[in-house]
């Protein structure tokens, strides 16, 4: 027979587990299961991002400041960054992880060498010789140095390009980057460009002065803008002054998101403007967050581009010094290696310091944007234009175009051409304008067929290349000018190759969100591959990606596919 006390105090300890999992019992843990944070961590975490107050739109910046301080993210900080901003760990670990340019080293896992040497295999890079290039740097088995193929580096027109840690290499070779990692330096280099003193001496920064003061209306400068004819020069096309129009009638409060994240593969004109005028770019975008009264503006530039980082930064800071921004407050956010955040609600998303993944719309981001404020996004060419349109007048801007287009526009033009670079010239001009502009063919070639929007734009036939390069005049050829990236092709490239090196970065920078696009990409390399492609099955997959994919990298991920079917059926044979 048990005794009383004994009954009860079992019966007490039984009743305690029925409520507290493991209570009464010698060896219950004393801290909550999982990981447990070392005193060490959190206080390491603490000194690389700062004190309180942790924001969580800031994730991402912090997760910056871990990569950049140890040289990935180890297991331990993350930890530590998810108790100072009171979040789980598997939020930050999925955020962490979405994005190439951070290195998750979970626990017992080695850390990766001091040195990232990031080869561009994009279209450009590889028809100068970046697979090459790759294979060397590999077989090279240095030590202390990894060596990872990465997508387009936002170089073309000095193709092959690497990155040396930060600092970037033109026309890169096996003995140049050997070079390059001898010295040691892995620090972006800052090509010279205008200061503010520069730029307001020659009028910079009047036309916002003007807004500012209220010598210029509000309604004005939007007519000015849609009269002139001036489009969303990032890829839609969207005419500037009805979007300020439709944000402007959003009930407040407003803000407003730069989308510099120019990571087309063939696109290289915003770096150029960033690299050389930057305060041209400011003063439109200032201008911007005056018309619709934004209280905010995120300017959003994507990790590949350090160099115009460190300029954008200082350029910001000397407007502010001369109270140039007391209408707005302005924040520059860093991506993190992902191409499909340049689809405007994946960017917003990282900006919110989440994973990019799109949204589904309607809403739009014109109503619901950033922190579910209405928001006015623009890139950064379309802004650089509006402190000289205000300036200059609308006749200035609508009547540099032709074949019926109005403006000026700035065609990154890479490939088999001898001068690739950014050509300036009027919307509406042809690819053959823009080989003889470049100084005609590479000395070899001869032309064969053309990109004229990059990787998504299609591929069309030399046969094709007079047409107007401007937006509405290339859809019913399967194709569409986007960003205005033109690679040009020649007899020596194989189009099946130009494709699968195509579909290939789609690929990669597919979210992964939806079945149509991240398993459709997949599935197309593997067919593209084979030596010959079977036709039908590859149109059918085609037609499912474009259908039924959430956004617009599997919707116009097929167009290359799809042009090399329609219009080169001869490399098909081969």
């Amino acid at each position: 027979m048990k005794r009383p006390d004994e009954s009860t105090a079992r019966g007490g300890a039984k009743a305690a587990r029925a409520i507290h999992p493991g209570a009464g019992r010698r060896s219950a843990p004393l801290h909550p299961k999982g990981r447990a944070l070392a005193p060490d961590e959190l206080a390491t975490t603490r000194r690389i991002v700062g004190e309180a107050p942790y924001e969580r739109a800031l994730l991402i910046e912090y997760l910056h400041k871990v990569q950049d301080a140890e040289g990935c993210l180890p297991a331990g900080l993350m930890h530590g960054l998810a108790e100072l901003m009171r979040i789980p760990m598997a939020e930050v670990y999925e955020v962490a992880t979405f994005y190439a340019h951070f290195d998750v080293v979970l626990d017992g896992e080695p850390r990766p060498p001091k040195t990232t040497v990031r080869v561009c295999d994009s279209l450009s890079c590889m028809l100068a010789g970046a697979d090459r290039l790759l294979e060397e740097l590999q077989a090279a088995n240095m030590s202390g140095v990894r060596v990872v193929r990465a997508p387009c580096l936002g170089s073309c027109h000095t193709a092959p390009a690497a990155h040396v840690g930060h600092a970037h290499m033109d026309h890169a070779t096996f003995a140049k980057v050997k070079e390059h990692l001898a010295s040691g330096d892995t620090h972006a280099h800052v090509p010279p460009h205008r200061k503010l003193s520069d730029y307001r001496s020659d009028g910079g920064y009047a036309a916002l002065e003007r807004c500012l003061s209220g010598t210029t209306p509000v309604e004005g400068v939007i007519k000015t803008l849609s009269d002139s004819g001036l489009r969303g020069l990032g890829g839609a096309g969207f005419p500037t002054g009805r979007k300020w129009g439709l944000v402007r009638a959003e009930p407040g409060p407003r803000l407003m998101a730069v989308n510099g994240d120019e990571g087309e593969p063939g696109t290289f004109k915003d770096r150029h403007y960033l690299e050389s005028n930057p305060h041209q770019f400011l003063e439109g975008m200032l201008i911007g967050a005056w018309a619709v009264e934004a209280a905010e503006v995120f300017i959003y530039l994507r990790d590949e581009y350090p160099a115009a980082r460190q300029i954008l930064a200082r350029a910001i800071a000397e407007a502010e010094a001369a109270g140039l921004t007391r209408h707005t407050k302005v924040s520059l956010r860093r991506g993190a290696g992902a191409y499909i955040c340049g689809e405007e609600s994946a960017m917003i998303e990282s900006i919110e310091g989440k994973r990019g993944l799109p949204r589904h719309r309607p809403p739009y981001v014109a109503q619901v944007g950033i922190f579910n404020r209405p928001t006015l996004v623009n890139n950064i060419e379309t802004l650089y234009w509006v402190p000289q349109i205000l300036a200059k007048g609308v006749d200035w801007f609508a009547g540099q175009g032709k074949s019926g287009a109005k403006g000026l526009r700035s065609y990154s033009v890479s490939g088999r051409v001898k001068t690739p670079g950014v050509v300036l010239t009027a919307a509406g001009t042809t690819a053959l304008e823009l080989i003889e502009l470049s100084g005609g063919m590479a000395e070899g070639h001869a032309f064969k067929g053309y990109l004229p929007g990059g990787a998504s734009g299609g591929i069309l036939p030399a046969s094709m290349a007079d047409i107007p390069l401007d937006f509405g005049q290339l859809e019913k050829h399967g194709s569409f000018v986007g960003s205005h990236a033109v690679v040009i092709l020649s007899d020596k490239d194989d189009m099946k190759a130009v494709a699968l090196n195509l579909m290939r970065f789609f690929e990669d920078e597919s979210c992964g969100q939806c079945t149509p696009c991240r398993n459709g990409t997949e599935k197309a390399v593997k067919l593209m591959a084979a030596e010959k492609w079977d036709e039908a099955l590859l149109s059918d997959l085609a037609q499912v990606m474009a259908d039924a994919s959430i956004c617009g990298l599997g919707q116009a991920a097929p167009n290359p596919l799809r042009s090399v079917l329609k219009y080169f059926p001869d490399d098909l044979k081969n």
